[in-house]
């Protein structure tokens, strides 16, 4: 099995979607629906960002009802620090707890 249909199969995902049904967004979340929930592959292809979608997609993220109750959001951004601030994400609150492996 490949790495993007695993990754995506193990995910909930979310789906922007034009008037012609043509895919212009994507979001997935990796969470374990109690605790934890981490917001990843978050895009609006080029020719429809700056119309308020990623807005709208990170509002039925935040709001869907299936991630409702979690203690801990997380995710890594380089440049969207400002959309991710309106729905509440902050820097880490102690980023000397945080480790990472890469691979």
């Amino acid at each position: 099995m490949d790495v993007v249909k695993r990754s995506v199969d193990n995910s909930l995902c979310f789906g922007v979607f034009n008037k012609d049904d043509k895919q212009v967004g994507f979001a997935r979340i990796v969470t374990d629906y109690a605790v934890l929930a981490w917001v990843m592959d978050v895009f609006i292809t080029e020719e429809y960002r700056g119309q308020g979608l990623s807005k709208l997609l990170m509002k039925e993220i935040t709001e869907h009802p299936d991630l409702q109750g979690l203690k801990r959001w997380g995710l890594m951004t380089a440049d969207a620090h400002s959309l991710y601030q309106q729905f509440g994400f902050t820097p880490a609150s102690k980023p000397e707890m945080l480790m990472e492996k890469l691979l």
